[in-house]
Parts: structure tokens; sequence; C-alpha cells
């Protein structure tokens, strides 16, 4: 009961700073697209990428932030089981998502880094629009059998999700029935799938890392490695929690149920947190632009 009280004190902040991110996140985004639109320099790959990567927080942010501040703040614990199945289909449809955008920018890195004078040739704006649609396409299809699955399950254990939010194994623990197909399923999507995503940007990586050590002076090396610290920082938030959520969840039994919600809400909450800010402090333009814009309204 202890754990369950420091959690439950500890969500509330984590609701005020999720909170405070999205609205960041909102300006950031529609700043970013502004700009995309009008400035011929920001028309590259990489800003295509991080408009991408923006959506698909705010996306994330509205499809969890509204039932957090009800349960947090008002005490409405109570869901509908259909939108239950939608938030599902929404959550994991985005986090599908969000590892195709990522391994988009590793290859874009790849290319900048590796083949510079072939950048704008291989990653042109029609191949940009493609790899786009394919994400979204790959996450809708990849994602749909769950709610289906799931509405398919006889409940009768219980009705109390312990997270604020719908998550597929959180409805295959409440489930009274044999469940070890979508189980099995979603470690699928998990291992198979975005592992897949996972070998294709370490893949990337060591060949960008091959590509930075020959470079012949050591501020040249550090000036190219930094371009791409804060990618690197953000898969590491993004992949390590979802292995760990998805492992204890189904094989380590024994471990403290609030330690299980701690870990799923770093899966849902660090990344959409912290991509705003990383991408926002790091790319260089977009910090310009956001500094532009409030040095300019206080003048």
């Amino acid at each position: 009961h202890s754990g369950w009280a420091m959690w439950d004190a500890f969500q509330r902040p984590v609701t005020v700073i999720k909170t405070s991110t999205s609205v960041y996140t909102g300006i950031l985004l529609t700043k970013l697209v502004r700009k995309t639109h009008v400035q011929p320099s920001l028309h590259e790959p990489m800003y295509y990428f991080l408009c991408m990567l923006a959506v698909t927080d705010l996306v994330m942010y509205t499809s969890t932030l509204p039932k957090m501040l009800a349960i947090f703040w008002f005490n409405s614990r109570e869901i509908d089981f259909r939108a239950c199945l939608t938030q599902m289909f929404f959550i994991h449809c985005i986090l599908v998502m969000e590892s195709g955008i990522l391994v988009a920018m590793a290859l874009d890195r790849y290319v900048a880094i590796c083949h510079p004078l072939r950048h704008s040739t291989i990653l042109t704006n029609p191949l940009v629009a493609k790899i786009g649609l394919a994400v979204v396409l790959r996450g809708c299809i990849v994602v749909l059998p769950f709610p289906f699955l799931a509405r398919q399950w006889p409940y009768c254990r219980t009705n109390i999700i312990p997270h604020p939010y719908c998550l597929h194994i959180a409805m295959v623990n409440l489930a009274c029935t044999d469940t070890r197909v979508s189980s099995y399923y979603g470690l699928f999507v998990q291992f198979c799938l975005m592992g897949l995503d996972g070998i294709f940007i370490g893949v990337s990586y060591t060949q960008i890392l091959r590509a930075i050590f020959i470079l012949p002076t050591k501020d040249a090396r550090l000036k190219t490695l930094g371009t791409c610290g804060s990618h690197l920082f953000v898969i590491l938030a993004f992949y390590i929690p979802g292995i760990i959520i998805s492992l204890i969840s189904r094989f380590a039994q024994n471990v403290p149920l609030y330690f299980h919600v701690l870990i799923a809400n770093m899966y849902l909450l660090m990344p959409s947190m912290l991509n705003p800010i990383i991408y926002g402090v790091r790319t260089k333009q977009i910090r310009d632009r956001l500094l532009r814009l409030f040095t300019h309204k206080r003048a």
C-alpha cells in the first residue's frame, strides 16, 4: 500500500509535466509545420520526420492525457469498454508508428553521414511521403487485431485495470479464457516487428559510427556525433522500457504491481515528454526559430 501511495502522489506532478509538455509540443509542431512550409532550408527529410514524430506525440497525448487527468484530478476511475478498446488501439498503433519513424530517422542520418553527396537524390520528397504512408499503414494493420481479439474474451475475474490507460497486456491479464494467441501475437509485435526496427537502427548506427571514426579531425568527429546523440537518446528511452514491460508482464509474476505501473507509465510518458524537449533544444534550426519567436513576443 505504501508503494501505491507513493506512486499516486508521484502521478499528479507527472500529469502536470505531461500537460505542459503537450502544450510545448503543440507550439513546436505548429511552428515547425509553418516554417517547414515557408522556409526552404527546412525542406529536408529530417524535419519532415520530426513533424511526423511530433504528430504521433500529440495523438498519444490526446489518447491518454484526458483520462489520466480525470483519474488523478477528479477521481473519475471508470471507462466504457468500447472506449477502452479504442484507446488501446490508438496507444499501440502510435507506438508502432513511432518505432517506424525512428527507423526512418536512422536511415536519414545514415544517408546524410555515409553518403552525403547522394542524400538529396536518395531521400527525395516522394520517397519520404511513401515512407510516412508505410509507417501509418503498418501501425494500423499490425495493431488492428488487438481490439478485435480483446472484444471476444469473457471477463469474469475483475474489471479493474492497474493502469491509468488501457494496454493490451492489461486486457490479456483480465480475461478468464485462453489468451495465448493474443499474448503470442503481442510478443511478435514487440520483439519481431519492433525488434526488427531496433536491429535496422543498430545496423544504421554501426555504419554511422564507422564513418565517424575515420574522419580526419577530432572536431569533425565530435560535431558529426553530436548530430546523432539526441536521436540515440530518444531511441533508448523508447525501446528499453517497452522491452522491460513486455517481459515482466508475462514472465515476472512476483514483481510488485506498482513497479509494473511505473514501467508502463515510463514507456508511454518518457518518449512523448522527451522528444519535443530534446529535438527542440538539440536541433539548431528549431531552437533558433523558437528563441526568435519568444524574444520577438517579449519585444
